[in-house]
């Protein structure tokens, strides 16, 4: 039942000797194993820099390239998100939401992904969103409600509320594709998930 949520792949590449000793770290910091879900997304909240927030062109791709850069778009920390979990054998997938590009329909509509990580002592799913937090956006772990940076409200919104084992490939050809994040951040954003 869990063994697609725990595999590796070229984006979610876990076997990474740097991810390994992260997850390794991590896990060696933390009590048990909803401390260890808090502090991985912990991590990749608050150390993994969002590309649009730092001003950052470098894109990254997997959760390595992730990883070794210090920076991502959400794609990117959704992917490292994955692979830290899965390195210490926690189930993870990636879930989406459509959201407007700025505060309404007229501005576009983008892709934001989050997590999934399933707590087994608590025999759950939770949602986790480690997009990264700034003035407006406050996202936090919670085991009772979900504390994401986005709500969908907005008239063409709309949550997945889905659990995929792999990253959206569209997606993912999206960030191969580019040079410059800002550029690609401001120009590229698909609005619709591939299999739309």
């Amino acid at each position: 039942m869990f063994e697609k949520y725990l595999s590796e792949s070229k984006y979610i590449n876990y076997n990474d000797k740097n991810i390994q000793e992260l997850a390794k770290k991590l896990k060696e910091e933390s009590k048990d194993e909803i401390d260890l879900i808090k502090n991985t997304f912990n991590f990749v909240l608050e150390k993994i820099h969002h590309s649009w927030d730092v001003k950052d062109k470098r894109v990254t791709v997997s959760a390595s390239d992730c990883l070794r850069e210090g920076v991502g778009i959400c794609w990117a920390k959704s992917n490292l998100l994955s692979a830290l979990y899965r390195a210490n054998g926690i189930p993870s997938g990636i879930s989406y939401q459509r959201l407007t590009l700025g505060d309404t329909p007229d501005t576009g509509y983008c892709i934001h992904s989050l997590n999934t990580v399933y707590i087994s002592s608590l025999d759950k799913w939770i949602r986790l969103d480690p997009r990264g937090n700034n003035e407006n956006i406050h996202a936090k772990f919670s085991l009772d409600k979900e504390i994401l940076a986005f709500t969908v409200n907005s008239e063409g919104e709309k949550d997945y509320f889905d659990n995929n084992e792999e990253p959206d490939k569209g997606l993912m050809k999206v960030l191969e594709n580019n040079t410059d994040a800002l550029y690609m951040y401001s120009h590229c954003l698909p609005d619709k998930l591939s299999w739309e």
